[in-house]
């Protein structure tokens, strides 16, 4: 809804330097989240390469987010994809079930506690991210 509106320039304008934060970057960042406890964490699956990220620029959901109509593009079926897969996932499993995490075993209840508190944390940033752009404020 934040992002409703905008073109690729204002998507992609950074809040304030040096900050890398956008409302596109943060589309990158919420599809790598979903990617990554969807598939890496609940699903078992570590091995599987990270979305937006690699070795040399670990930062690249919030760096590579750039008013390029593709990266757009790619940003918004990123998290459509990611959010569609992880839905189908925790539809169907039980919340109590472990899962393994490099700081020890989680409960998928505590998985979809931390993606709420995700979530919650980057509206927060979204609204003043888009007050920023054109003085949008509100819902």
């Amino acid at each position: 809804m934040k992002c409703e509106g905008l073109d690729d320039e204002q998507l992609a304008r950074r809040s304030v330097p040096p900050s890398s934060m956008s409302l596109l970057g943060m589309v990158r960042h919420l599809a790598k989240v979903e990617h990554s406890w969807a598939r890496r964490v609940v699903q078992a699956q570590p091995e599987l390469p990270r979305l937006y990220r690699t070795d040399a620029e670990p930062d690249l959901d919030w760096d590579g987010a750039v008013a390029d109509p593709e990266v757009v593009a790619d940003a918004w079926a990123s998290w459509r994809r990611e959010v569609a897969h992880a839905e189908s996932v925790y539809a169907d499993i039980d919340l109590s079930a472990l899962c393994p995490h490099p700081d020890g075993e989680l409960e998928v209840r505590d998985v979809l506690v931390h993606l709420v508190e995700e979530y919650a944390r980057h509206c927060g940033h979204a609204d003043l991210l888009r007050e920023c752009i054109d003085g949008r404020t509100g819902q």
